[in-house]
């Protein structure tokens, strides 16, 4: 058994029973040994969810940048997204554990940054649009991942039906908008928030310098 191992076997069983169903008692059946043998790798629970964290960030294939802002980021941020999506049940880790490999870790945001900066950005709004940027890809996965309910699509006739009680209530632009409401198409969802994020970014970015990171890139 190795280190390796009982994450493999970890991100496993949290597609199969969540993240709140994975329990030490739980991997340690699934690996066949002992629970106690487990500590020998991970120092407890916290540190095995810290783990899978930054594998599934070390999982995310970052694209070769071009030089232009609005290609790269955008090929980023669907490497993001489409790493998410294969371990749709371990992908809130990504946004709520510490990630203690520094090289592995940081390379997601050191691509971006490098974007960002050679795109035209100061290093504080490198920063700022960092986190914006990871703010909505979070949310933005966690939404496709999570099918919010009142939004699935599969009530798109009874909030119809429910215009004039809407309107009723004093909400018209919910009750003129409630067939749209009612249907989310993920992909377009993501592509058009994307892109207006960055057509934001292109606006606030300063003129002209480039400041190159590492080895002329």
């Amino acid at each position: 058994m190795s280190r390796k191992r009982v994450l493999d076997v970890a991100v496993r069983l949290i597609e199969q029973v969540g993240v709140d169903g994975l329990t030490m008692r739980k991997l340690a059946a699934e690996l066949g040994v002992d629970s106690m043998s487990l500590y020998n790798h991970v120092a407890n629970k916290g540190a095995l969810l810290d783990g899978i964290a930054e594998r599934l960030v070390l999982s995310i294939e970052i694209p070769q940048r071009i030089g232009d802002l609005r290609t790269d980021l955008t090929a980023l941020a669907n490497a993001f997204r489409a790493a998410a999506l294969r371990r749709p049940n371990s992908v809130s880790l990504l946004l709520t554990r510490e990630l203690s490999s520094f090289a592995g870790g940081l390379a997601p945001a050191e691509a971006a940054l490098a974007i960002l900066i050679e795109g035209g950005l100061d290093a504080e709004q490198a920063v700022h649009a960092l986190r914006t940027v990871f703010a909505f890809l979070g949310g933005a996965v966690l939404r496709e991942v999570s099918a919010w309910p009142t939004f699935s699509g599969h009530n798109l006739g009874h909030l119809a039906h429910r215009r004039d009680e809407l309107e009723s209530a004093g909400m018209p632009c919910v009750a003129a908008a409630a067939p749209q409401l009612a249907v989310i198409d993920h992909i377009a969802e993501f592509d058009f928030g994307l892109s207006l994020l960055i057509s934001g970014l292109e606006q606030v970015r300063h003129g002209g310098s480039v400041h190159a990171c590492s080895n002329g890139r």
